[in-house]
């Protein structure tokens, strides 16, 4: 059983959920047809360099597009553009640009109030897709794969190889990696050609957000909000795991799939380096 059956065996029903729209819910990929595996403080004045589109509170409505297919084009240009766009993935809402864009990168630190050295991860569309950004080939054989898609960020080396652009996290010889089991986001990631800077969808320090009414104060910065309802993994986040040193593993954050991730990575004969402190 790979990571994100076990995952999924434990949400809620998606039924049971009160959607803010009436719009169609971005679903988890179903089983089937998946491959196998699965602060800052509080910024009480916004930074001034941030780019506010001209949205009255009147049009705020008309930033939001259903997370489908049928309005991934749209997104994939706004991404080329350097813009910001907030989409639902497996666990959080997130903001999302292109990875490679310094000023998108820089914007969504100016919309979150966070701070140039907290780090962001990146999203990518595909499993294959990691070994372009980051160091993988001391992994043994099928592991990305029993891990992701799912809700787990790895953190792995860049590398000398790597194709991201060197004014992301500059100073930081590894990168945070998803490949999150959620069909949008990996829809437009593909499309953009590029890896998408991801980070979750508000202000640095306050709670997460599971739907698109917990970040509405935040609406205005971005190009568009992409609904996807009320996403039923909580607030946890993705379970961030270390694996840039050969055999190990270390856990950097618990998140809503710890259990499952520790169980795949034992699997595969890898042992824990315990965070010291």
């Amino acid at each position: 059983m790979n990571i994100s059956t076990r995952f999924g065996a434990k949400l809620p029903l998606l039924s049971n959920l009160v959607l803010i729209r009436e719009v169609p819910k971005l679903g988890f990929l179903p089983f089937s047809h998946r491959k196998r595996g699965f602060r800052s403080g509080f910024s009480k004045k916004m930074a001034l360099n941030v780019e506010k589109y001209d949205v009255g509170v009147e049009n705020k409505l008309e930033l939001i597009r259903s997370a489908t297919e049928s309005n991934a084009d749209e997104a994939i240009e706004a991404l080329k553009a350097g813009k910001v766009i907030a989409v639902p993935t497996d666990t959080l809402y997130g903001f999302a640009c292109d990875a490679c864009s310094s000023e998108a990168v820089n914007r969504i630190y100016d919309i979150k109030g966070r701070k140039h050295t907290s780090p962001l991860a990146i999203c990518v569309g595909d499993v294959s897709d990691i070994e372009h950004f980051a160091v993988t080939d001391h992994l043994p054989h099928g592991l990305l794969d029993s891990l992701l898609p799912g809700p787990v960020t790895i953190v792995l080396g860049r590398g000398e190889s790597s194709i991201l652009d060197k004014s992301l996290n500059p100073g930081l010889d590894s990168i945070g990696v998803r490949v999150p089991d959620s069909d949008f986001i990996r829809i437009i990631a593909r499309g953009s050609g590029s890896a998408l800077a991801l980070t979750s969808a508000n202000l640095s320090g306050q709670p997460s957000s599971v739907s698109i009414k917990d970040f509405e104060n935040l609406w205005e910065h971005c190009a568009y909000v992409y609904e996807g309802g009320v996403l039923p993994a909580g607030r946890a986040g993705s379970t961030v795991v270390d694996l840039t040193k050969p055999g190990k593993y270390q856990i950097l954050r618990p998140g809503s799939a710890k259990e499952e991730t520790v169980a795949i990575l034992e699997n595969y004969s890898l042992l824990e380096e315990v965070l010291s402190g």
